[in-house]
């Protein structure tokens, strides 16, 4: 890495000292995850154990945007095999699931409330990931979470200010507005947040694997703590609510569910390999812009230059242009991955990129199935955005397993259930009602995922987990920070405050999928010549504050196993932190 950088690039001074150390390290979107992953570390877990300990407190100190009954996509890379493996963590709709009813009732929208809820896959996820990747009981890392819901933390400023945006919301159910609203408010900044049935939750998970642990190994303690919320008193809770407020989960969905696990295969990215989850999410973005990017000299540009900025954008439009005609749940949808990450394809693709004229919307998808697709440009501009958001927690152990996460799902869109304090995964609104969309909902099928772990690695070199909050601007955020580190030669703290930048010319994730031909916005750090440039370009240029939290909230470990060092990058657009020892 070129330690010189800060000279480079005036006014890039990073504001937080670095994280560094030799054994292991931790990097999460909150400083409370990162102490509780960091605490499984010191106690002699491996990453996987650690990197679920802090999944977990995600869903309890972030709960404004991270769901325990969310989901909770995970990437795993084992040192001793070298295998990378993805669980998928996203439910998939109910069974008794009627599009329909989105089509004629609602005037083909998914509305806020039950109707909107797939089967909750978090708890299957993290579980599963200390099943077979784990050294660790339910009860070992979950215990932080279970202290953070019962005893309470302080009410951290973001959480506060989202909270109190989505007062309306969270107002519209009682069971919501009794844990996140005090007087129609927020709890103050600083105040204890305490959720009681949360606690009693996960409380209740451990104990049953207590139970079982009397009698059985730690596969079948597992096991018991899984069954409490899928098969026992959690799960007909759930299923209660739906029945009595005209939702459609059932027993047996919960009952049936299982998390997809599959060893995954990366694509090149220079000299490095560089892991990205399937087409059930948005993966396949970051992918396909990556391997864009070889055409030209990016450090020839100049970081966050005109011509830098324009070719990063224009090539994301490319990649979020075939997610929009090809990616959706690839057990329903016949998605051509393999020709969309492919070399010679995105050869072409990239040859669409003009450098003196910006695309004035989403371009045209590629011709992946070897025919043309029609022109998804026909998404309409809709004013009520409303923003899922997300989490993030990378861990890399001494022995070099790598641990990426990627928690979400908010509280405030649908009701908590009474008594169990969190809200079932409404992940349902990133389908959509257009039968002839892939990522269409129907029943057993997937909404299409934004939140996506990554992992970087460089044989006999280094392991680099990292991931992102922000919705459709993950994978922008994260190729940023990646190429900051491995082109700019900036530490992994350097690389996650540098001023970012994002596209929004593509229809959204999320309902109601708005869609903004040719919006930029860049960080007011940037060079207001930049800003100048790229308007001339075509671009629709708009400023975004000096630091913006919906810009991405970029954490990762860079473990670097030539020089024996760890390094983490936490993003203070959020209350992130990353520790090591």
């Amino acid at each position: 890495m070129d330690q010189d950088v800060t000279k480079q690039l005036p006014g890039m001074a990073p504001h937080r000292s670095r994280f560094m150390g030799f054994n292991h390290a931790v990097a999460a979107g909150h400083y409370l995850a990162a102490q509780a992953a960091f605490q499984i570390l010191e106690a002699g877990g491996n990453a996987i154990d650690a990197g679920v300990a802090g999944g977990i407190a995600l869903g309890v100190v972030q709960s404004e945007y991270v769901g325990f009954g969310g989901v909770a996509p995970i990437m795993i890379r084992l040192a001793e095999t070298g295998q990378t493996w993805t669980l998928a963590g996203v439910g998939h709709w109910p069974a008794a699931t009627d599009v329909e009813v989105f089509r004629t009732r609602f005037g083909g929208r998914i509305p806020r409330g039950v109707l909107r809820t797939v089967i909750p896959a978090a708890p299957a996820s993290w579980i599963g990931a200390l099943q077979r990747f784990g050294t660790m009981s339910y009860g070992e890392v979950a215990s932080a979470a279970l202290c953070f819901a019962r005893d309470g933390f302080p009410m951290p400023s973001l959480m506060n200010m989202i909270i109190n945006k989505h007062a309306k919301e969270y107002g519209a159910y009682e069971s919501s507005a009794a844990i996140y609203l005090r007087d129609g408010k927020a709890p103050a900044v600083g105040e204890r947040f305490v959720q009681s049935d949360l606690a009693s939750v996960i409380q209740y998970m451990i104990d049953e694997e207590k139970r079982a642990l009397s009698t059985g190994d730690r596969a079948t303690g597992l096991k018991a703590a899984r069954d409490a919320f899928y098969r026992g008193d959690i799960g007909a809770k759930m299923v209660r609510y739906h029945e009595e407020n005209g939702g459609w989960l059932s027993m047996s969905d919960l009952a049936d569910y299982e998390v997809k696990t599959e060893q995954i295969n990366p694509t090149q990215f220079g000299d490095m390999e560089l892991f990205t989850c399937g087409p059930w999410c948005q993966g396949p973005v970051l992918a396909q812009t990556a391997g864009m990017l070889k055409v030209h000299d990016l450090k020839a540009f100049g970081h966050n230059s005109i011509d830098y900025i324009h070719f990063l954008t224009e090539a994301f439009k490319l990649a979020y242009a075939d997610r929009h005609a090809y990616v959706g749940d690839p057990d329903f949808v016949d998605v051509p991955y393999t020709q969309m990450v492919s070399p010679e394809y995105l050869a072409q693709r990239a040859k669409n990129i003009s450098m003196v004229k910006a695309t004035p919307g989403m371009p045209e998808a590629g011709n992946a199935y070897g025919f043309a697709q029609p022109n998804p440009k026909t998404a309409q501009s809709v004013d009520d955005v409303e923003h899922l958001d997300t989490s993030y927690i990378s861990v890399v152990d001494k022995d070099g397993n790598a641990f990426s996460a990627t928690p979400s799902d908010g509280s405030s869109t649908s009701p908590v259930i009474p008594g169990l304090g969190f809200v079932p995964s409404s992940r349902g609104v990133q389908s959509w009602v257009d039968a002839t969309a892939p990522a269409v909902a129907g029943p057993g099928r997937r909404p299409r995922l934004t939140p996506n772990p990554v992992i970087l690695h460089k044989p006999d070199h280094f392991v680099q987990p990292i991931g992102s909050p922000g919705n459709d601007v993950q994978p922008q955020a994260i190729l940023q920070v990646i190429l900051n580190v491995h082109v700019f030669g900036m530490t992994p703290q350097e690389a996650v405050e540098a001023p970012r930048f994002a596209t929004f010319s593509y229809p959204r994730s999320s309902e109601p999928h708005s869609y903004d031909p040719g919006l930029l916005k860049l960080e007011e750090r940037i060079n207001p010549a930049v800003f100048d440039g790229l308007a001339a370009l075509g671009h629709d240029v708009q400023r975004w504050p000096d630091w913006e939290w919906t810009a991405g909230a970029v954490c990762t470990v860079l473990a670097d196993s030539k020089a024996g060092l760890l390094e983490g990058g936490a993003d203070p657009r959020r209350p992130t932190s990353a520790l090591a020892r």
